[in-house]
């Protein structure tokens, strides 16, 4: 999935000259948390949080703190034919909780941290009807293959597979399935061998 699918596109922004009471009141009526800071042709500035307005609100009012002095001038950004992962990655490795698309250094949305979650969740039909099983792995060339000719071949209806990421010596793997009676996935699988962790209709 790419990010221009899932970005909030055209996304409210303020002027680098506007005051933090500005930048607080617009994100207050529009209830966001970020606010990408661009120039009159819509070149990305800088980026400021929330959090950070917050924190110069104070600062501000007994001196000279503007809006310029906590924005981020060189925020993490990607575009919007990047893949989702990536924006995923740099969210988690940077623990940050949002990040302006930009092309061509024109910004042309945002995506935060709600949103990915939100694409995980779709991608895995977690809110969907559906079942689970987890299935740890047999040490040996084609298990994941015969797993799956096992799972289809009594009915089970595959929406997606996931595993451990950990480097471990045992890898579980997650089947999400169309709803279905795991009861009999499970006894087929554990004649062949392999353990089943947890079922869940």
């Amino acid at each position: 999935m790419k990010i221009n699918a899932l970005m909030i596109p055209e996304p409210i922004t303020i002027a680098e000259n506007a005051s933090i009471t500005e930048a607080l009141e617009l994100m207050k009526v529009n209830s966001i948390r970020h606010l990408p800071v661009v120039s009159t042709d819509n070149l990305l500035c800088g980026f400021v949080t929330l959090a950070d307005l917050k924190q110069g609100l104070i600062p501000s009012m007994v001196g000279y703190v503007s809006l310029a002095d906590l924005m981020i001038r060189h925020p993490i950004t990607v575009g919007p034919g990047d893949d989702i992962e990536i924006a995923a990655q740099l969210i988690y490795k940077h623990k940050i909780s949002g990040m302006p698309v930009v092309q061509s250094n024109r910004l042309v949305g945002i995506i935060t941290e709600p949103d990915i979650l939100r694409a995980f969740i779709d991608m895995m039909g977690i809110l969907t009807g559906s079942s689970r099983i987890d299935v740890v792995m047999k040490d040996e060339p084609g298990a994941f293959n015969e797993a799956l000719q096992i799972i289809n071949n009594t009915g089970g209806d595959i929406i997606n597979v996931g595993m451990t990421a950990q480097q471990t010596s045992r890898k579980i793997y997650y089947f999400r399935l169309a709803a279905c009676k795991t009861d009999i996935l499970k006894i087929a699988l554990e004649e062949k061998g392999f353990e089943v962790l947890h079922a869940m209709d």
